[in-house]
């Protein structure tokens, strides 16, 4: 089987394409595709606990810590004392935060609508349907369940 032909490489490709285009859209607003991710997580009223970020989005605490020192220091977010857990920390928008927040929403929308006027919607129900699959089958170690343990 050639690389080309496997499916871990399709979605490799894929969202590589994908996180350049993001992060060439974002550079052109002084932000990163990471940085937009975060701010569509926050909750707008509320915010939201630092703590529920790195889950929310799939990604590990210290590179999660890097940009949200970096957003905050860009003054797209701040940091307040969660009123529930006073051990806990909110990470909630900024006004500037708020319009980054807004551009990326846009941006994400624009991409969906693109993709949704050259794709049916049987085809992106079915993709939908894979993924949810892949997903499936990895989350619960349906991949590698006969492999020898070490």
């Amino acid at each position: 089987m050639q690389k080309e032909q496997t499916i871990d490489h399709a979605l490799r490709a894929t969202w590589q394409a994908v996180a350049k285009m993001y992060n060439e859209q974002a550079g052109k607003y002084d932000s990163t595709m990471a940085m937009a991710f975060v701010l569509l997580n926050i909750d707008i009223e509320n915010g939201t606990p630092s703590t529920a970020l790195g889950p929310l989005m799939g990604m590990e605490p210290t590179s999660l810590s890097r940009i949200l020192k970096n957003m905050e220091e860009r003054n797209f977010i701040y940091r307040e004392k969660n009123p529930v857990d006073g051990r806990g920390v909110l990470i909630k928008l900024t006004k500037l935060g708020f319009e980054k927040r807004t551009t990326s929403r846009e941006h994400v929308i624009l991409f969906n609508t693109k993709i949704k006027k050259h794709i049916s919607e049987e085809k992106i129900n079915h993709f939908f349907e894979v993924t949810e699959i892949i997903n499936d089958l990895i989350n619960n170690k349906k991949v590698f369940e006969n492999e020898p343990t070490n």
